[in-house]
């Protein structure tokens, strides 16, 4: 578990694009944090490393976005699970049918994510309402990062 304070928002996307490099097909990514906290900021960020198609905006409306490669790499799935009611709906994105391929980034996943892969990053960010910056803590599971988390 590796934990690191970001001052700003711009601070946020670049350590998104850090992680996003370090990311290859099939890997799961829980991002968990209070409204305001980051997560879609982090996205773009990741978006940025993996070089995916953009913009990235929050899909709490369509539930689910895929973004395609533009340098040959994989794809980004990019999930909002907020309106989810449980694991049942989450099942029912079939995301395990793209998981393998993609780098999929599940925001509000924490509860209902983790089974769809042993091997994941859990990214956990808090935000300090006083000064806006965000402590984000990355914590690996699986063998995946069995050395530990990318950042």
């Amino acid at each position: 578990m590796t934990a690191h304070v970001l001052a700003t928002a711009e601070d946020t996307r670049a350590f998104g694009q850090s992680l996003g490099a370090a990311l290859r097909p099939g890997d799961l990514v829980i991002l968990t944090g209070g409204l305001g906290a980051g997560k879609t900021t982090l996205t773009q960020g990741l978006a940025a490393g993996l070089g995916v198609r953009r913009p990235i905006t929050s899909p709490t409306f369509v539930i689910a976005r895929v973004h395609p490669s533009l340098v040959d790499g994989p794809a980004l799935v990019h999930v909002d699970a907020y309106r989810l009611a449980g694991l049942d709906e989450l099942d029912d994105l079939d995301l395990d049918t793209s998981l393998e391929e993609s780098v999929t980034v599940v925001e509000w996943g924490h509860g209902l994510a983790e089974d769809l892969s042993d091997d994941r990053l859990e990214v956990v960010l808090e935000a300090d309402p006083e000064t806006e910056a965000r402590t984000v803590t990355v914590t690996g599971h699986g063998e995946r990062w069995q050395a530990g988390a990318p950042c």
